[in-house]
């Protein structure tokens, strides 16, 4: 018996042996050849180094379409960048559900729309293709019209996209997660012209990708490249060309936050928070550019909201990850500026936000509280500016929104809950009720901002842009 064992483990080490020997040996093809080059036929650009980037260099058209619709939401926050919209269409706000007119599928992000003249413009990732791409849809239908698109390989991280574009009658700019900027024809999607941020102002683009939204004023597009020589850029919107500059002598760092348009001490004036501290930077004609004034008193490490004007010289601040919020005044006497912390807490002692920039509205200052808010967290809520730490007022236990975003339409202050569902409040003094809640979606990470025009509200989370009809 021990030699019939004896046998079989040998006959089985040798048949190992062989298909070991045989496996090395074996040639399937004799007749291989090495092939250049470009002789696999892959369709060319199919691959891109991060720094090789073609902007733009892609297109597909898919549909015609026209439309008899003149409803706006032009750039990040609206035309005001208020996030306050006042239109004659009425709003309906009763208990039945908002219908759905049409969704899409995008790649993972939160990156949210523009709407113009009938048509809804957001930039997606594609991540099959590592591209960014800038699509267009119908309004009405939610029909892709057409899709520009260039490839730059990226991680994901949180997802891809971020931004909201900018556009107007003869041009729409974007902003990708690795700061290139684009500029084509609103209509037909032709290509204007590009600019990487990286390699023209040596920008550090910031962990999370850009968050940085385009500011356009006057056909001028502002920029915070926040680069190792050049903080803030005006271009000319049709043609690319750097209009004027402002030096980086603050060394600030690009953070996720956006250039915001106010005027302070009578002037106008862009504020950018950038990692390193907060400035305001001249918009007027005769000296657009010239640094202003500038603080470092209050510098998070990372911002994602942009600073909120509350009256002539005074803003609002808010960040995550422990920043809390500040108020900042602004003087000035003659030809001097001075910018003076007045106010500064962490979050769990007064009005702050991580994510989403809050509204000011009759008074009010309007935020959905961080998750380390303390007892507040993931809550609505009202504050005053003459008190930043003691709410007016407050939503319910089991109001809470994460990281959602919220927008004023009429006297109704729409909230997206992160999970994909939607309440409508109305604005009394100092106070909100509830009016009705919509479960939209099951959704995920529904971070990016709200768009209204003509009755219609676009939402989203993390992978799905849905279009509501929200007026009778």
């Amino acid at each position: 018996m021990k030699r019939i064992v004896t046998y079989i483990t040998i006959a089985v080490i040798l048949i190992y042996i062989g298909i070991i020997i045989g496996w090395h040996v074996y040639v399937p093809r004799k007749n291989l050849t090495i092939q250049a080059p470009g002789a696999d036929n892959r369709p060319e650009g199919s691959t891109r180094a991060a720094n090789d980037v073609l902007i733009g260099e892609f297109f597909m058209k898919y549909e015609e379409a026209s439309s008899g619709l003149t409803g706006k939401w032009s750039r990040f926050r609206g035309e005001q960048t208020s996030n306050i919209i006042r239109t004659p269409e009425k709003i309906n706000t009763s208990g039945a559900d908002y219908p759905v007119l049409w969704s899409v599928e995008t790649g993972e992000g939160h990156a949210a729309p523009v709407i113009y003249n009938g048509r809804v413009y957001f930039l997606d990732y594609n991540e099959q293709l590592s591209s960014d791409a800038l699509r267009c849809f119908s309004l009405e239908t939610g029909q892709e019209l057409w899709r520009r698109w260039y490839r730059v390989p990226i991680k994901r991280n949180h997802g891809f996209s971020r931004t909201i574009p900018a556009i107007s009658d003869g041009h729409i700019i974007t902003i990708g997660p690795e700061g290139h900027v684009m500029c084509c024809d609103p209509l037909t999607g032709g290509m204007k012209w590009s600019l990487d941020m990286q390699k023209e102002f040596k920008t550090e683009v910031p962990f999370w990708y850009t968050g940085q939204c385009p500011h356009v004023d006057n056909h001028v597009l502002v920029l915070a490249p926040a680069g190792e020589d050049i903080l803030l850029a005006g271009l000319d919107c049709l043609t690319g060309e750097i209009l004027w500059t402002t030096p980086n002598t603050l060394n600030y760092k690009m953070s996720h936050s956006s250039v915001m348009p106010m005027t302070l001490g009578g002037k106008k004036t862009y504020v950018y928070i950038g990692v390193g501290g907060i400035c305001g930077v001249s918009a007027e004609e005769s000296d657009r550019g010239a640094l202003l004034w500038d603080t470092g008193k209050w510098r998070p490490s990372v911002v994602a909201p942009s600073p909120l004007q509350v009256s002539s010289n005074q803003l609002f601040m808010v960040a995550g990850y422990g920043a809390g919020g500040a108020m900042l005044q602004i003087d000035r006497s003659g030809g001097k500026w001075t910018a003076t912390i007045t106010d500064q807490y962490k979050p769990n002692e007064g009005l702050s936000s991580e994510q989403q920039t809050p509204i000011f509205y009759n008074g009010m200052i309007i935020s959905v509280m961080p998750k380390d808010g303390g007892g507040h967290r993931g809550k609505l809520v009202c504050y005053t500016p003459s008190d930043l730490r003691s709410p007016v007022w407050t939503s319910a236990a089991d109001e809470r929104f994460g990281l959602g975003p919220y927008m004023m339409i009429n006297n109704n202050l729409f909230v997206f809950k992160d999970d994909g569902e939607l309440y409508v409040y109305e604005a009394r003094q100092r106070s909100m009720k509830l009016l009705k809640k919509q479960r939209v979606m099951d959704g995920a990470d529904a971070w990016g901002p709200l768009a209204y025009a003509d009755g219609m509200l676009i939402v989203r989370d993390a992978h799905i842009v849905k279009c509501l009809k929200i007026k009778y």
